[in-house]
């Protein structure tokens, strides 16, 4: 486990993105927020280009990546959107460049397998949190999202109880061990890949928007399948957004949830407001935490040094 060095105020932070394109307009609505917490703020030379679904070409994404790493004078990566694309440029990642060059990284969604790759190539600690474009530049971003960001300043443990929201108990227990995971979605598309993620004695978080209830009991039967529910040592649902289904008949999310974890030997607690939903409660990932079941709470190790 590799911890980045935290931010101070006059520091710069690159903003790129390696997934979807953006809309610059909200991208200049959401600079503001990081030059009001004291940061400088600097742009990916690609940031604006266009691929179709892609922000620019695998290379000009790439290069964007390597480039904020090499540059010495920018102490944190903060991706603009998710969308798709970052699982195209994994395998060209320099990650001797990252791990030489231990720099916050932060974002979700699609970044699920950056987070992923990067902390199994490297032990480096990133960030699963709400982005520039796709969340703060919202009218709905909240006080709360933006506080976490707080983290990226000062060493804190993080405790999740339900002040902040209800959680309902799906299997009891005490689990402990580095919080990985993200985006079910990209999760499941790490099986059979050099980037296939650990879940073996850690806190899997799953997330994700947009799947009907069938698509997410194929992605959570293809975990099963794969080992990856019953090796973990516990599980953190977060938010399931958009998951109504066009079927006339279905499955409720609750009951695929019910079939896949109640009979695990691992503590699963859902209502997690985490992922892309406001609050966003933003996790650092490889940090180690604690599930107590019996008392509701999550606690999350400080991500930086």
């Amino acid at each position: 486990m590799m911890l980045p060095e935290r931010l101070k105020k006059g520091d710069m932070i690159g903003i790129i993105t390696p997934s979807g394109p953006i809309n610059t307009d909200k991208l200049k609505k959401a600079v503001p927020f990081f030059e009001n917490m004291g940061l400088h703020v600097k742009l990916g030379e690609h940031i604006d280009q266009v691929n179709g679904y892609l922000a620019g070409t695998d290379h000009q994404r790439l290069q964007d990546f390597h480039t904020m790493l090499a540059d010495d004078s920018v102490k944190a990566i903060i991706f603009a959107r998710g969308g798709y694309g970052a699982g195209r440029i994994i395998p060209s990642i320099d990650y001797s460049l990252v791990k030489n060059n231990p720099k916050i990284i932060w974002g979700y969604s699609d970044i699920t397998y950056l987070h992923t790759a990067i902390r199994q190539k490297t032990g480096l600690i990133t960030f699963h949190g709400p982005m520039a474009v796709s969340d703060i530049a919202k009218d709905g971003f909240d006080e709360l999202s933006a506080k976490l960001f707080k983290q990226l300043f000062q060493p804190v443990e993080l405790i999740y109880t339900e002040k902040i929201s209800p959680l309902d108990v799906l299997v009891p227990g005490e689990g402990e061990g580095e919080l990985v995971g993200g985006n079910l979605s990209l999760i499941a598309s790490t099986l059979g890949t050099p980037y296939e993620i650990d879940t073996k004695d850690k806190l899997l978080l799953l997330e994700d928007i947009g799947e009907e209830p069938y698509r997410l009991d194929s992605m959570l039967n293809q975990l099963k399948l794969a080992g990856k529910l019953e090796e973990a040592a516990g599980i953190i649902i977060g938010d399931f957004a958009e998951t109504e289904s066009n079927l006339k008949t279905t499955l409720t999310v609750s009951q695929v949830f019910s079939d896949y974890f109640e009979d695990l030997p691992c503590p699963v607690v859902s209502g997690f407001k985490i992922g892309h939903c406001f609050p966003h409660f933003s996790v650092p990932l490889g940090a180690k935490g604690q599930l107590q079941a019996k008392d509701k709470t999550l606690k999350i190790a400080p991500g930086v040094k």
